[in-house]
C-alpha cells in the first residue's frame, strides 16, 4: 500500500480525471471564420460551447479543484498582495496585473494575475483567481498539464500534457445534423455563462439582433442568478 501524500507533495500529485475538463482552443483563422459565418460553428458535444467544427480541446484544472487541493494540503493556506493601494486593494501595473505571495505549508512563492481586459468586480475576481493559479503552478500544481506552446485564448490560457501524443487530443468533427438545423436561438440558449452569451450575441448579424433581443435578455437574467462558474486553471501562462 502506497504512502498517502500530504503537504506540498500532495500539491504536486496529478489531478484525477474527474477534475480535468476540456476547453476549446481555436486558431485565429477558425475564430474569424465563425465570426464571418455563424454556420461555420457547431454546438460542441464535448465542451458545450459554440465554436468552429475543427478546434482542438485542451485539458485544464479549474479554480474550484485547485482550491480543494490547497485546502487538503494546508487548511491555513493564504495569499497576500505584494503591493497595495492605500485602500488595501492591489497596486496594478501598467498592464492591469498584480503580484501575490501564496503561502502553503509555510512556503511562500510569487504569482501574477491579470484581468484579461475585464472591468469592474469581475476584473478583480479574475486577477485573484489568475494569480492563485499562476502561483500554485510554482509549487508544481498540475504541471502534468503544462504545455510549452502559447495557448492564450480570449479569457484563458491552458496547459496540456507533453506526455500525451497529439493524436489523442480530441478534435470535434462537423455535425451535419447540428449544422443543418442551425438557428440563432439555439446558439443563445446554449450559452453557459454571461461571457459566452456576449460572444454569441456579437455573432448575430445586427439586422437580426432585434428579433432575438428579448430572448437574449431572458437568458442573461437567468445566467446572472447562477453561482459563479468554475474558472479554468491556467489563464495567463507562465
Amino acid at each position: 500500500m502506497s504512502e498517502k501524500l500530504t503537504g506540498l507533495a500532495l500539491l504536486r500529485a496529478p489531478f484525477p480525471e474527474n477534475q480535468i475538463s476540456k476547453l476549446p482552443k481555436p486558431t485565429k483563422q477558425q475564430t474569424d471564420e465563425v465570426k464571418a459565418n455563424f454556420r461555420a460553428g457547431i454546438r460542441c458535444k464535448l465542451c458545450g460551447a459554440w465554436h468552429h467544427k475543427d478546434v482542438i480541446h485542451l485539458d485544464y484544472v479549474g479554480h474550484a479543484a485547485l482550491t480543494d487541493r490547497l485546502l487538503d494540503c494546508d487548511p491555513e493556506w493564504n495569499y497576500e498582495w505584494v503591493a497595495t493601494e492605500p485602500n488595501g486593494g492591489p497596486m496594478l501595473d501598467r498592464d492591469g496585473g498584480a503580484w501575490i505571495r501564496l503561502t502553503v505549508c509555510g512556503v511562500t512563492r510569487l504569482g501574477y494575475g491579470d484581468a484579461q481586459e475585464k472591468t469592474g468586480g469581475n476584473a478583480m475576481k479574475e486577477r485573484i483567481g489568475d494569480a492563485l493559479r499562476n502561483a500554485a503552478m510554482r509549487f508544481g500544481a498540475a504541471l502534468d498539464l503544462w504545455h510549452k506552446g502559447e495557448l492564450h485564448l480570449d479569457d484563458d490560457t491552458q496547459q496540456i500534457s507533453d506526455k500525451k501524443p497529439p493524436k489523442k487530443q480530441p478534435i470535434v468533427k462537423s455535425d451535419p445534423e447540428t449544422t443543418s438545423t442551425f438557428n440563432y436561438s439555439e446558439m443563445l440558449t446554449g450559452s453557459n455563462s454571461i461571457a459566452e452569451l456576449v460572444r454569441s450575441w456579437t455573432m448575430i448579424p445586427k439586422n437580426l439582433q432585434k428579433e432575438y433581443f428579448e430572448l437574449k435578455n431572458e437568458i442573461k437574467e437567468k445566467l446572472s442568478k447562477q453561482p459563479e462558474t468554475d474558472v479554468p486553471f491556467f489563464e495567463s501562462g507562465e
